[in-house]
């Protein structure tokens, strides 16, 4: 079916984020340890409608940082703007997906899909949205089918379906292909910027995958410790790359390939590249 056949009926538009001097710890594991630091003065803007990935060795913060975004943890310092205006709590315009599709098994596909309709949406409303967006990720004859009788894939498209119920503004996606195999994530990957162009939230991503970052985003932000600071000072901006062309993008593009070995080398991952042709903000800037 034509993506374009679909009307984005109730989504809201496109909202920019920005997050000013964001700072995060947690609570010591050990007593008369220090407070572990996580994040460590982020500045970030990212324009409405654009498509932003965070990537970084593990346990650098980009889930954390994903948390902040759409309210489910609060930080240290810092302000978070939706649109323009602080973020306090939850924020109804923001909806995120996660790796793992977490739908409830004892309800249909279709009822899954429902719990992320907007409070009090009317019966006949939520029906026909759930509906549109079943059409949307292609599970239309799956609707009435349970959890477990779908692929991961399948499983996937539906959690992805449910975030866009409500028509957000801000799509947060903390690796919701990470559990997906090689062929399925591909096509996952194009899903989303089908649904993007039709529907074009802002999109905040978290990968561990560097191609998919280049082939979604706009820019990609690369966190993880400063290299001359001190143990435990918390992940910063080290790099803000800006991903030439229009999506979607050809996977085997050689202006990729430089950048892929570029971000690989920022993350540790020797490739044996000589060249390192990039643009990219300084380390610690907001591009």
């Amino acid at each position: 079916m034509p993506i374009s056949s679909i009307s984005p009926s109730i989504s809201a538009p496109p909202l920019s984020v920005s997050l000013r001097g964001v700072s995060r710890s947690f609570p010591p594991v050990l007593k008369g340890e220090a407070p572990r630091r996580v994040l460590d003065n982020i500045n970030l803007d990212i324009a409405a409608g654009g498509i932003v990935a965070l990537i970084g060795p593990s346990g650098c913060g980009k889930s954390t940082l994903l948390r902040q975004v759409c309210g489910l943890d609060t930080p240290d310092a810092g302000t978070i703007l939706i649109d323009g205006f602080p973020l306090s709590g939850i924020d109804q315009r923001c909806a995120i997906a996660f790796q793992e599709p977490r739908l409830l098994p004892w309800r249909s596909i279709a009822r899954n899909v429902e719990i992320g309709l907007p409070p009090r949406t009317d019966r006949e409303t939520g029906r026909d949205r759930v509906a549109e967006l079943l059409r949307l990720v292609q599970l239309e004859e799956a609707s009435q089918l349970r959890p477990r009788q779908v692929s991961g894939g399948m499983a996937q498209r539906a959690s992805l379906a449910r975030a866009l119920a409500r028509g957000p503004g801000v799509l947060v996606l903390d690796e919701p292909f990470g559990a997906l195999d090689a062929l399925t994530r591909l096509t996952m990957q194009d899903l989303l910027l089908d649904i993007h162009s039709l529907e074009p939230a802002t999109i905040i991503l978290v990968t561990h995958d560097v191609d998919e970052a280049l082939y979604l985003s706009d820019r990609v932000v690369l966190l993880g410790p400063h290299p001359q600071a001190a143990p435990n000072s918390g992940s910063v901006i080290r790099r803000i790359i800006d991903v030439p062309g229009q999506r979607p993008r050809d996977r085997v593009d050689t202006h990729l390939a430089r950048l892929r070995a570029d971000l690989l080398d920022e993350l540790g991952v020797p490739t044996h590249h000589t060249q390192r042709t990039v643009n990219s903000a300084p380390l610690g800037t907001t591009a």
